[in-house]
This record gives structure tokens, sequence and C-alpha cells, in this order.
């Protein structure tokens, strides 16, 4: 209305331009409320552009993210990088992790650097200058000790994510000793293991060596940083050797991709609640230490993280997926009516359809009506989250993006190629691919006939070449060939598409083995090997997808010898009517979880719930091959309704 009134009869009559050379004599002919509609007009235009909100200006076309370069197989390359040589390091005083705290150091001289709390008590914090401090006497205790300050010394690390354990990394960092990280989950034989392969010490807590203090001794780019021992579905687990330049180049990767929006800085503030031990969590890390951010650890309870994200308000989020749709689910539990339901999905709508354009705000008004809270309850200041380890759901980030008010990046990789190989375009809120190949690596897909997947129609195994991709497994020269070729390309496993836009889709698995949604690695095939020990069970189909958090199984009871086990249980009936009995499904699971515990299985390894088939898998209903091995794509899609069922009786 107001522009309308503005855009009156005599100001349109007047601006039917009259022959007069001198503009500024036609402007003064114009009558008084004409000037005065034009100097409103003029207003809101310019508050309008000022304040407006603006997309965010993407590093390269969103339709052209990576381009194949010559001589290399038809493997692709960035477009965010113009140099023909790949990104070995962002900063020319950062080539080492050591070199990385270092700059850090230099750049908030002694700001807060480690940050940790005990409950419902605020964040209190180590300085840059404490922690270096800490970290030369605990690496000075350990020469003490006999420790040597080279890269055939292995320190292990067994701690939750703490400022210890940061200490004890720079600690090693600082006298060129490498790090092996440990965690639970490997199980005790997988620990036992690992240092028995070369650990001479554990860290359970830092010791200080003031008496002692030795003068730093520091790595080469080149020099090993650490061993991360896969967690490994089958055998022994596999020490990925790490240099400091295959670190550096990784999240100088990173840098590269964001650095035009959303470059880290001193003011941002890390909660670091992933585990330590995995690369991922490393890595980003990493990025906040090189320019001198801060890192707040949770308090060791995952129940309490919402609590320290209110309390840390932290700016910079990683994630795995399995928390996303937690936050996901929680959020659609409160709107627990029809009507509130169809207001939050309505607001997502629109707050989508901006995101869709490339604007990222957290001030529209569907903010302020329907998701300020929920950015509160994250602290108000997130302004980044990376979610990798694990694909996450359409729905779920599509919504997520919306609703944080934040940006929200997506990443794929593997310990092997020290954490990312390829990240989200800035720009690029797409849902549906793992984004474009970082800058500091080439990715090229090569045939896998056996499974019909073929490079000449832009699908096949994903191969990973560059300076952020790992030097072999620690004495394991036969697995190391099995990744590692001749030419540098690791083999990841992951069956991958390119797509017209020149990004990345995961859409399978080489062999039968798959991530959970928070990065656990499953091989359903060892686990059925266990299960089919249970006396009643003929057969069955282990199930699990990279955005659930746990297995289900389809399983048959043995015609013959269920009926009689079934009776020794207390149970009557036909075979039909035992295989329709809630308490008899119930009394297999236990048996098949009795036998996974005895057999080592880990909880996450452990089927939640099962559904019962009365009919034998076999070659003529096509679950079968002529070998008897299972189908296993067939056998997802022939129980698809079985299987979402499971899943949605889990989720009740």
């Amino acid at each position: 209305m107001l522009i309308e009134k503005m855009l009156s009869r005599d100001l349109l009559l007047s601006l039917q331009l009259p022959e007069l050379d001198d503009l500024g004599q036609f402007i003064q002919s114009l009558p008084t409320s004409t000037l005065v509609g034009l100097g409103v007009l003029t207003t809101v235009l310019a508050y309008w552009f000022v304040a407006r909100p603006r997309a965010i200006i993407p590093p390269c076309d969103l339709w052209h993210q990576s381009q194949e370069v010559e001589m290399e197989d038809g493997a692709h390359k960035s477009m965010i990088s113009n140099s023909s040589k790949l990104l070995s390091y962002y900063h020319e005083d950062a080539k080492t992790m050591y070199e990385v705290f270092q700059r850090g150091l230099h750049i908030t001289g002694d700001g807060p650097f480690l940050g940790s709390r005990l409950p419902s008590q605020p964040y209190k914090w180590l300085s840059y200058k404490e922690v270096f401090s800490r970290a030369e006497h605990l690496g000075s205790g350990l020469l003490s000790h006999g420790c040597q300050p080279n890269t055939d010394q292995f320190i292990g690390v067994f701690a939750q994510n703490r400022p210890e354990w940061i200490i004890s990394e720079l600690a090693c960092y600082t006298y060129s000793m490498v790090v092996v990280p440990l965690y639970d989950t490997l199980g005790p034989d997988a620990i036992r293991y690992i240092i028995n392969t070369g650990l001479k010490y554990n860290l359970h807590m830092y010791a200080l060596g003031r008496e002692h203090c030795r003068k730093p001794v520091p790595p080469q780019p080149d020099d090993l940083s650490i061993v991360c021992f896969t967690s490994g579905t089958t055998g022994n687990p596999k020490g990925v050797m790490l240099t400091h330049g295959n670190v550096v180049a990784d999240f100088g990767g990173f840098l590269k991709v964001t650095d035009k929006v959303i470059f880290p800085n001193q003011d941002d503030v890390l909660i670091s609640f992933l585990p330590l031990a995995h690369m991922f969590e490393r890595l980003i890390e990493s990025a906040v230490i090189c320019h001198g951010g801060r890192i707040g650890f949770f308090q060791g309870d995952i129940h309490f993280l919402p609590d320290d994200m209110k309390t840390l308000r932290p700016t910079i989020f990683p994630v795995v997926p399995r928390l996303l749709n937690r936050m996901y689910d929680k959020i659609f539990s409160q709107a627990n009516t029809p009507l509130k339901c169809w207001l939050l999905n309505f607001a997502a709508k629109r707050k989508g359809a901006e995101v869709s354009r490339g604007v990222i705000r957290s001030d529209s008004i569907w903010d302020k009506i329907f998701f300020h809270k929920i950015q509160a309850s994250l602290g108000g200041r997130l302004r980044m989250i990376i979610t990798g380890a694990a694909p996450a759901s359409l729905s779920v980030l599509g919504f997520l993006r919306a609703a944080l008010g934040c940006q929200v990046y997506e990443a794929y990789g593997q310990k092997e190629c020290t954490a990312g190989c390829t990240f989200t375009t800035p720009g690029d809120w797409t849902s549906g691919h793992v984004g474009a190949p970082l800058p500091c690596n080439l990715i090229k897909l090569v045939d896998v006939a056996e499974k019909n997947y073929f490079a000449a129609k832009r699908e096949g195994e994903i191969c990973v070449k560059g300076p952020n991709v790992f030097k072999g497994y620690l004495k394991d020269p036969v697995r190391t060939t099995e990744m590692l070729d001749a030419d540098g390309w690791l083999h990841t496993g992951d069956i991958g598409k390119w797509l017209p836009n020149g990004t990345l889709r995961i859409i399978d698995r080489k062999k039968h083995i798959f991530k959970l949604a928070q990065g656990e690695y499953i091989s359903p095939e060892k686990i059925e090997n266990i299960y089919i020990r249970s006396e009643p069970v003929s057969q069955l189909y282990v199930h699990g997808d990279s955005l659930q958090s746990c297995l289900v199984g389809i399983v048959v009871p043995d015609p013959e010898v269920f009926p009689s086990w079934a009776q020794k249980k207390g149970f009557g009936g036909c075979f039909g009517e035992l295989c329709d009995k809630k308490e008899v499904k119930k009394a297999i699971l236990d048996d098949m979880v009795r036998l996974g515990k005895a057999s080592g299985l880990h909880s996450f390894e452990q089927v939640k719930d099962i559904h019962i088939h009365k009919e034998m898998f076999s070659i003529q209903n096509g679950l079968l091959t002529p070998t008897l091995k299972a189908k296993r794509p067939e056998l997802k899609e022939y129980f698809k309704t079985e299987i979402e069922q499971l899943y949605s009786n889990i989720s009740m």
C-alpha cells in the first residue's frame, strides 16, 4: 500500500520525461509531493538493499564443482584450487602438527585454549601457554623415563575427551614421538594386540617433568605423527600410519574450501565430544587450534551434552548423523499435535526455500517464531556444523539446515585418507551427495565388474590419491598392498557415482561391510556366522545401514529342530503357530544375543529385533545364489516392509 501511494498518478505522470537537457531543472520542476514520494521510495529501497538476506557466494560454479584431470585415468580434482598441484598445506608456517599449535599460540598469545567443567559449574580454561608448558614437562618426563625423541617411539593414549588428551598429543609432537590412540570399543583383545605391536607406555594421566625439561625436538612434515588403529570387522586391527604432512594437507583442504565464507578464527569455540581417537574429530580441532580458537570438552556423559552446549555456547559443532537424527526426533516429538507438526514443517519449508537460494541466517521471522528455542538449546552461536563418519538422512539434513540457522557441511572419507576426501561446497545446500573432492586429493572411480559398476558409466570403486593418503598399515605390508596400489591410489572399498555437477554420491559397498549411523563398521556375515549356531535357527539375514544406529535380523527357523526346541522352552503349537508367537521370537532373540556375547560381539554388533520368516531362502525364490550364498541386495528388497517395521518398533 505504501509503495502504491508513493507511485501516485502525479508521480507516474511526472516520470514521463519532458525534453529538458538539464536533469537538475527537471527535478526542480517536480511537485513537492512527488519529491517526497521519491525520497521515501529511495529510503525504503536503500534499506531493503542493505538489510536484505544475502546468499553465500560459492567459491566455484556449483554446476561444475570438479573436473577431470588429464593423464590420471579420468580422476576428478576440485574446481576451488587454481593450482595444478594438489594442496599440501594451507599456511606456510604450519606444515607439522607442532607448528600448527605454535601458530595458534602466536595468534592468541596467552589466550584461553582448553576448557572443561564439572556438573553445574562454568568452564575453566587452560591457556595456550599453560598447555605448551605442561606438554613440554610431560614430554620431558617421558624422555627421562627412557623414551626416545624420534618417530620410532610410540606412545599410547587411552582416555576420554579431556584437556590431558590434547596435552599428551602435543607432548609427543614436541619431541617427534608418535601418538597411538586407544579406545574401549576396540575390545580387550584388540587393545592387547595393539600394545604388543609397538607400544611402550600408556598415558592414563600426564606427569610433570619440570626437573628434567628438555629442549623441543620438532618433527618434519614427512615424519610419522599418529597411528590410528581401525576397529576392524574381521581379523586384527590395522594401524593406519599418518604423517604430519598427511594431517596438515587434509585440514588444509578443508580450509581452502571454506576460506571465503566461514574461516576459523580466534573467537571460535569447538565443543569436543566425538572420540579423539578418531581422526574426524581431531582434524576439525586442528583447524581451530591453527587459528588460536578454543576447545571445550563435554563432561564425559552424552546425556549432559545439551547442558554443556548451553554453557559453552560453541560456534563449531562436529557431529555424526546419529546425533542429528536424535535432534530431529526430539524436535518433532515436542510438536505433539497435528497442528504443531504441520506448522513446524510449514516453517521449515519456508526457511528451506531461503536455504536453497544459498541464504543461511538465524534472524528471519521463522527463526523468531519457531526456531529460536532450538538454536538457543545449542548455545545460540553456532555458525558451522560438520557431519561425517556415516551418511546423513536427506530429510534430517534438509530440515536442520533450515532450523539451525547455520552452515551445515557433510564430509566423506576414512582414516586411510586421514579423515576426509570430499566436502560440501559452500553455497551448495542440496542433499544426496558428499560434495566434491578436497583440493588436497584426486578421486577416481574404477570398475567393479562383479557388481556391474563401470567407470565409463561414472560409477565404480572410489579411489583417492594425494598428500592426505596414508603411508600404509603398521607392520602389515600385505594388507597395505590390498588398499594402496603401486601408483599411490587408495582403494576405499566404497562404490561411488559422479553426479552431473561434479559431486560424488555413495551408492554401495564393494564388500559386505557398512557403517552404522554412529560410524561403527559392521561385517554382517561375521555376525551371521555366530548367530547361525543358535539351535532353532536355520537361516538368517542381518541388516543394517548408515541411517540406522542398530541392527535387525530376519530369521528362518529350522522346521525339524524348532518345534522340539520350543517345547523344551515351554511353548506349544505347530511350526506356523510358533513362528507367530511374540514370546517365542523373544526366546530366539535372547539365544542369539547370548551367543553373540559369548563370541565377543560388541553391543552395536548385536541385533535389537528380529522378524520370523516361515519360508526358507532358496535359489528358486531368488534369495540364494547357485552356490547357496545369500543375495544381500535381494534380501534387503524382499524384506523391505518387515525391516521398516522392525526399526519402527525399536524407535517407539
